[in-house]
């Protein structure tokens, strides 16, 4: 690369299903070292493969970079539920770009770089077998290599179908350095001759990737490590052309946490996926970055904001060995960005949470009714977020830790009961603090406050404290495990309160005491 060049690095996804968090990985690095560079971050869609190619593919791929907040400069964006293209250097789609890989196929032939290949797949399989039979490693066995030019014509005028292979070097070696790697070095002879061009006229990923990179003035290609092994070939293809090959870098594997390759089997693995499922987008790129990635020796930094990424982030930090995708940890820390999260923005992203869990129906725009039929504001549902917002794992984690506050409890009357203490015990304190909530000295108190009131007034007594802020917390929220029944009792009012209340004595006067 050309020191005075400008960086220019891309993202090129196949569109053959769900943006994977790995592709994510791939764009968040590029986009990273685009934007400390001062460079351009390019999209570009390598639907060559017609077979499995899926056009809502192209609108996950866009929507979920969209989400996370990565942008791009040049390539396929949406406007208005349409994929439209933005740049100089389209189109985008490697399916409209078929008669540039044409011509560069007729280059490639001119100079003795490729050749035609007339053979069946019937007798490939059986080349295949072969060699199986032999123990031979699996490669082209160069039958077409061989044909004169007299014997490729007639073949050609016959119409017969074929493809265009590359003609490796028998013997040699070709050395990269990697950006991430380090020194690779390649044994030309264990390369196979890679299909170029296929019958059908469209190109395989090898040439297409290396003409497209060259055209769009890519500088840096940082990719999978999975692509590394290709590296020998485009290479070859960077040669046989006489063109300058970029800097390459290959970003270790992400594998599960049974050290397994990442599938959805070990749960969901597409960025879209994520955001279903209530996670923040600045929780999963910041997940994604540490995914073989660290700050350096002796930090022990894990939450960075997208400007600490780019002020942070360098190809030295990059790891070899695999990274191992943690779901504990990618909880941790959505929980802490919830946290961070302001109420009223946690709100706006619970509302529809509890909405589709049947806990509130909108009446207008502020106000709603709660599944046990109570009329309440913005305000009180709020409050109820507020107190489940330390638990939150991910967004949807607000159903199950703030239902409480939206439906009629059903509970069995024993868990009313401290330890041994009796059913008719819990009755009575429960009718104590019914009596001491009405007091003029409770009506208006905080949750501090009325704890501190409430624990005076059972020490005074003599009681035991879980003797009656047990069935208090059961009365309140109908669980074993909740928040203060202080908190509780401050979110859901005097009047609620005390229902609550009156309906857990009623349930133990109504039990067989």
């Amino acid at each position: 690369m050309n020191v005075s060049q400008k960086v220019r690095v891309r993202f090129a996804p196949s569109p053959t299903g769900d943006l994977h968090i790995g592709g994510m990985r791939v764009a968040l690095f590029n986009w990273l070292f685009a934007r400390q560079q001062g460079g351009d971050f390019v999209m570009r869609i390598e639907d060559t493969d017609q077979a499995r190619y899926k056009p809502e593919s192209v609108r996950s791929i866009v929507e979920g970079l969209s989400w996370a907040g990565l942008d791009w400069d040049e390539g396929p964006f949406m406007e208005k539920s349409h994929i439209r293209e933005n740049g100089e250097c389209g189109p985008y789609f490697q399916s409209q770009r078929t008669e540039q890989y044409r011509k560069y196929v007729d280059e490639l032939l001119e100079k003795g770089a490729a050749y035609h290949c007339f053979c069946t797949v019937e007798r490939l399989e059986q080349m295949r077998k072969d060699q199986e039979a032999r123990k031979a490693p699996p490669r082209y066995d160069r039958h077409c290599a061989r044909l004169t030019a007299g014997e490729v014509k007639k073949k050609l005028d016959a119409h017969t179908p074929h493809v265009i292979r590359m003609k490796v070097p028998e013997q040699g070696r070709r050395e990269v350095d990697d950006a991430v790697k380090g020194k690779v070095s390649f044994d030309l002879s264990l390369i196979d001759d890679q299909v170029l061009l296929k019958s059908d006229g469209f190109p395989t990923y090898h040439l297409a990737v290396v003409v497209d990179d060259h055209l769009m003035e890519i500088t840096h290609v940082f990719r999978g490590e999975e692509w590394l092994p290709s590296t020998a070939k485009h290479l070859l293809l960077y040669e046989a052309f006489g063109w300058e090959q970029p800097q390459f870098g290959h970003l270790p594997l992400i594998l599960a946490p049974d050290k397994t390759k990442l599938s959805k089997r070990h749960g969901a693995v597409s960025v879209l996926a994520f955001r279903e499922a209530g996670y923040l987008p600045e929780a999963l790129l910041n997940f994604t970055l540490l995914l073989g990635w660290n700050p350096g020796k002796g930090s022990e930094k894990e939450i960075f904001s997208k400007e600490e990424m780019m002020a942070h982030f360098s190809l030295a930090g990059i790891q070899t060995s695999p990274a191992i995708f943690n779901y504990e940890k990618l909880n941790w820390m959505n929980g802490q960005y919830l946290k961070r999260l302001s109420l009223r923005a946690l709100t706006d992203d619970a509302l529809p949470c509890l909405t589709e869990a049947g806990l509130l129906t909108r009446l207008e725009a502020e106000e709603w009714i709660t599944a046990d039929g109570r009329s309440v504001k913005r305000a009180y549902v709020e409050q109820a977020v507020a107190l489940a917002q330390p638990r939150l794992m991910c967004v949807k984690d607000v159903v199950q830790e703030s239902d409480l506050f939206f439906i009629e409890l059903s509970y069995d009357a024993r868990l009313l009961q401290w330890k041994q203490t009796g059913l008719a015990n819990a009755r009575a304190r429960l009718l104590d603090v019914r009596g001491l909530i009405g007091t003029a000295e409770t009506r208006d108190a905080t949750p501090p406050t009325l704890e501190e009131k409430m624990k005076a007034w059972i020490r005074e007594k003599g009681h035991d404290m879980g003797d009656v802020l047990w069935p208090l917390r059961v009365a309140l929220t109908g669980r074993e495990e909740s928040p203060s029944p202080f908190e509780v009792m401050d979110v859901l009012g005097k009047e609620e309160t005390i229902k609550r209340l009156d309906a857990a004595i009623e349930k133990l006067s109504n039990f067989s005491i």
